[in-house]
């Protein structure tokens, strides 16, 4: 597995699990951006995240979805919907804890969420992300997530919980930049290769992530939201 497909992936699904630890250890030290950066640098135009935001996904779900905007103290509704599917743009602070771009102020990650994810998985993003805007630590933002879980203030993961990461104008991180299109599905922890996932020839890819209590597969498509064809996987 390449290296920009594991940071890719790292940021996408929030996994430490995905990287080895040594090797993840050295990175964190390397990186960057070490702390959070000036709030602004994380914030965008409001117009453009709408459209942004609306690029994760085909028009015939986008055009119809409730659409989130990251304000000073939150996401807030931007557009509302009507099918269900919620589009956002999450920002660095939603990786795993070992992941390089942690703080990065460039990354940029469009999602639609289906109805079953905005439930329950929307939840602990809009968790992270307050607890980042409060200005708390990695290590104390890990460990508020990990007590508001153990005292079952989010929800558990729900079967048939997906999202659509399809937009061209992605930036997921700093080595890989907007990869490669691809579909998410998320499942209270399990075994991937249940599902086949990172099996030699499978195109699923799969990890369990200790930190969010959940396993995450990954499925690249051949197309962007755009229906524009991609470079073979």
């Amino acid at each position: 597995m390449s290296k920009s497909f594991r940071t890719a992936l790292f940021f996408a699904i929030s996994l430490l699990a995905f990287v080895d630890a040594k090797p993840a250890k050295t990175q964190d030290a390397k990186a960057k951006y070490p702390n959070m950066a000036p709030l602004d640098q994380y914030l965008m135009n409001r117009e453009e995240e709408i459209k942004l935001a609306q690029s994760a996904a085909p028009e015939s779900i986008s055009k119809d979805a409730e659409v989130l905007f990251l304000g000073r103290h939150g996401y807030e509704k931007a557009v509302a919907g009507k099918n269900g599917f919620t589009c956002i743009v999450q920002r660095s602070w939603t990786a795993g804890s070992e992941d390089p771009d942690f703080w990065s102020p460039k990354l940029r990650a469009p999602i639609c969420y289906n109805s079953i994810a905005v439930r329950s998985y929307l939840p602990l993003i809009f968790k992270k992300t307050q607890l980042a805007l409060e200005g708390r630590t990695k290590a104390q933002m890990f460990e508020a997530t990990k007590s508001a879980l153990d005292k079952k203030e989010l929800p558990p993961i729900e079967p048939g919980a997906m999202c659509y990461m399809l937009s061209k104008q992605g930036y997921v991180s700093e080595q890989a930049g907007n990869w490669h299109p691809h579909l998410m599905f998320f499942f209270p922890l399990t075994d991937p290769q249940t599902w086949g996932a990172s099996l030699p020839g499978s195109p699923m890819i799969g990890a369990k992530s200790e930190e969010d209590r959940l396993t995450v597969f990954l499925l690249p498509v051949g197309k962007w939201s755009d229906g524009s064809p991609a470079s073979p996987f």
